[in-house]
């Protein structure tokens, strides 16, 4: 927790990459590990717990962490919560709560309530279109006997 912590405080203290750090341990080891790099490198997606998953990900060779543990300097916002599960990883461990990033300008609160609304019922204007040609693709994995579950 301590280097996730670490972390988040280089980053807080640098180019404004966001106060957040996340770590990665299998079997006694970290194997990957992280800081928010949202503004620094452009990217939405590259909160802390995604740039250690991937990085961890790489490191082991594998889409799944099963037996990990992820240390995050706060808790998990709805993105990296579910990637956090994607990943099978065992155990997560934070320190920060959504409340104290809310108080520094990072709530994600709205975000919490979006995914748990029906598509119809959310704020970004959806809609559902070409089902049965998409359903070719789910039809050909199905069939496909070299595929990977996950």
């Amino acid at each position: 927790m301590r280097r996730a912590i670490a972390l988040s405080l280089r980053n807080a203290r640098g180019t404004g990459g966001g106060p957040f750090g996340a770590v990665v341990v299998h079997k006694g080891r970290v194997i990957g590990s992280g800081s928010n790099r949202v503004t620094t490198g452009c990217d939405p997606t590259a909160h802390a717990e995604i740039v250690a998953i991937r990085a961890a990900c790489r490191r082991l060779r594998s889409f799944s962490l099963d037996g990990a543990t992820i240390y995050s300097s706060c808790e998990p916002c709805p993105m990296c919560l579910a990637a956090i599960l994607w990943a099978r990883i065992d155990r997560l461990v934070f320190a920060n709560t959504r409340a104290d990033a809310a108080r520094i300008g990072f709530d994600d609160a709205w975000f919490y309530r979006q995914v748990a609304l029906p598509p119809g019922r959310r704020d970004l204007p959806t809609r559902r279109l070409l089902r049965g040609e998409a359903q070719q693709a789910f039809k050909a994995w199905a069939a496909n006997p070299r595929k990977v579950a996950y």
